[in-house]
């Protein structure tokens, strides 16, 4: 009897101990799978951080043959931003984009660094897009260095020019800003109600050497984006070269002063 319940005992264990193993190696699978499962995920969140890599638009300016500088305000944004670097990439061409800090989030801002990447220039068109005339001192400076602030996070680089919203200026702006001011030709491209040949027509026939055009990315503006597509090839057509807006500057020997209150449309 003692012998049969020895063996009942042993049979019991062995049994325990199969399961117990069993448990042990499915669980173990488990880890195996669920570790696999956490890597692949983990190297899919790399890959989706990584920076979009772009091809870098380079070219000599001639300053012996005419200039001009594309402009662009009121972005950045991840729609029509992103179609206007379309259609200058298409045409290889640079061009300056005077940013509003309020429209920089985690999105738009890589969109501005794929602009700098290209090889365009990010400028300082204001936080809030507010009249700065309006504001003390330390309001608009506190504006300026919020634009700065963000865009050399993006870029590495800080703003060289800066655009007053609704290019509304006056002597407590100029003091409490100490780079230059830039306005532009525009076509009041803002306003839907313009259409895109009046947005091509108004803008060409304003151009001559050193002019800096004023056109807007605002989201949802398609008409320009439209109209860019047109404006571009014609200009190029007509013998003028494409820089940024300090490329313009160096190409017409004009050096600024901080004290300076001149708003540049033209630099001759």
């Amino acid at each position: 009897m003692k012998f049969k319940k020895i063996i009942a005992v042993l049979m019991a264990v062995m049994c325990f101990s199969a399961v117990s193993c069993g448990k042990s190696e499915e669980n173990e699978k488990k880890e195996e799978t669920t570790t696999t499962t956490q890597a692949t995920t983990t190297t899919e969140a790399v890959k989706e951080e990584e920076p979009i890599v772009v091809e870098k638009i380079e070219y000599e300016i001639d300053p012996t043959k005419p200039v001009i500088a594309l402009t662009f305000d009121d972005g950045p944004n991840t729609t029509t931003t992103k179609q206007v670097l379309e259609v200058l990439e298409k045409y290889k061409v640079k061009a300056s984009f005077f940013v509003i800090g309020d429209n920089i989030n985690d999105e738009s801002g890589k969109v501005m660094k794929m602009a700098y990447d290209y090889g365009h220039e990010i400028n300082n068109h204001s936080k809030t897009h507010s009249y700065m005339t309006e504001m003390t001192e330390d309001e608009i400076k506190a504006e300026i260095e919020y634009v700065d602030g963000l865009v050399e996070k993006f870029t590495g680089e800080k703003t060289k020019f800066f655009r007053p919203p609704y290019i509304a200026v006056n002597t407590k702006v100029h003091d409490s800003i100490d780079i230059p001011f830039i306005c532009g030709v525009g076509c009041n491209d803002w306003d839907p109600k313009v259409g895109v040949d009046a947005r091509v027509s108004e803008t060409i026939k304003q151009v001559k050497d050193g002019t800096i055009i004023l056109l807007h990315d605002a989201e949802g503006n398609s008409q320009t984006v439209e109209a860019l597509d047109q404006i571009i090839p014609q200009l190029l057509d007509e013998g003028y070269q494409f820089g940024t807006v300090s490329e313009l500057f160096e190409a017409k020997g004009v050096t600024v002063h901080p004290l300076d209150t001149k708003m540049f449309t033209y630099v001759e």
